[in-house]
């Protein structure tokens, strides 16, 4: 039988989260954005890195742009390539959304995509719920 007085403290991150659980967020986050990317476009990011601090999630993805982007970007073009990125996160706003819910348990309130092409950097942030952010009160008039 264990002696609980004599346990370590257990980091939590403020709701909760252990950090074992914490790590286990951050691969469901990074995998489940590889995930749609691999699914909806047929190639997916190489590379992924998720934070996760208070009421912000950051999942920073490298590679995954396919041949055609790619072809496109080598010409000039690169402007429609980061277009078409965009609609497409968009039109995936939902199921991005529902990876970080089931991932943190939390609900997401705001969503902002970036995309860059030298070095390719692909960058997803979410803004959960509930967050200090969003006042009750509107800021008063200066």
């Amino acid at each position: 039988m264990r002696d609980h007085d004599h346990d370590p403290p257990v980091s939590t991150d403020g709701h909760g989260a252990t950090r074992a659980a914490r790590g286990e967020i951050l691969t469901a986050v990074s995998d489940g954005i590889v995930a749609l990317f691999k699914d909806f476009y047929g190639k997916g990011p190489t590379r992924a890195k998720t934070y996760y601090e208070d009421d912000l999630v950051v999942c920073l993805l490298r590679g995954g742009f396919t041949r055609v982007e790619e072809t496109l970007r080598d010409a000039g073009r690169g402007h429609e390539v980061i277009l078409q990125r965009m609609a497409f996160q968009d039109v995936m706003r939902d199921r991005f959304e529902a990876v970080i819910q089931q991932a943190t348990g939390r609900r997401v309130i705001g969503f902002m995509s970036g995309n860059q092409q030298d070095p390719d950097m692909l960058c997803e942030i979410f803004v959960l719920a509930p967050s200090d952010l969003l006042d009750e009160d509107p800021p008063a008039d200066s």
